[in-house]
């Protein structure tokens, strides 16, 4: 909950004008509802795509204050972040919500990222395998091999959101390999290698690359560091290197 429209246009304009030449990696902005069809215009043309930060699952009816995938579509929202970990603490998303939504999406041609992770108790007591198999595997269930091929995890630590408190780059490594031995098991090898599965936890300009350089880390959902267009930046060309 960060941006009025004017302050997302010239965010995304200082991305856009950072980044235009940029092809080697997809990019994504993530607004507010609010600034959606605004930001829609900054980046038109452009190597970057919209998503939105969350959905309500079902097409349409009388449920005050949610957007439905078809409204999302129609913005022009290609991806969207679903089961985020403030969405799970705050608002009491559950795996069963979440796998919802995911559905909506995949209805609408929308590519859902999917987040699991666990909390610092949860680490603490060994237990973050655990976590994140029943975010994996409850979350997609029932998703097809097909669907599965559009769909991005994003896995988020929450012991290392906002706490500047960063996952080294082999706690990440472990639980992305863990995320994909998951989808092996579910799918088959080619799905597992094909997913995309970024990292959420503090990501900034410094600690990017080396959690980049792990070979099952594809990507980053990036939090705090997006808020300002040169962190943003450089966060994407660091990965460059």
């Amino acid at each position: 909950m960060n941006k009025n429209i004017s302050e997302s246009i010239e965010l995304a304009s200082s991305i856009k004008r950072s980044v235009y030449d940029i092809t080697e990696m997809e990019i994504v902005l993530c607004p507010p509802f609010t600034s959606l069809s605004d930001v829609k215009e900054v980046i038109l043309e452009t190597n970057i795509r919209l998503g939105a930060q969350d959905v309500y699952w079902e097409k349409e009816g009388a449920f005050r204050g949610e957007i439905s995938a078809g409204m999302l579509k129609n913005i022009g929202c290609e991806y969207c972040v679903i089961g985020h970990s403030e969405r799970r603490q705050f608002f009491y998303e559950t795996n069963e919500t979440v796998n919802k939504k995911a559905r909506a999406l995949l209805r609408e041609n929308i590519k859902p990222i999917v987040c699991v992770g666990e909390k610092l108790e949860e680490r603490k007591a060994g237990r973050a395998f655990d976590v994140v198999k029943n975010h994996v595997e409850n979350s997609l269930a029932g998703i097809t091999r097909d669907e599965m091929l559009n769909i991005v995890i994003a896995y988020e630590p929450v012991w290392a959101i906002g706490t500047g408190v960063n996952a080294t780059k082999e706690q990440a490594e472990e639980i992305h390999k863990y995320i994909r031995s998951l989808l092996k098991a579910m799918y088959d090898e080619e799905v597992a290698d094909m997913v995309r599965i970024q990292y959420g936890g503090s990501v900034k300009p410094e600690n990017i690359k080396e959690l980049i350089s792990e070979p099952d880390v594809d990507g980053a959902l990036v939090g705090g560091a997006s808020l300002k267009g040169d962190s943003f930046a450089a966060i994407i060309k660091n990965c460059l290197k």
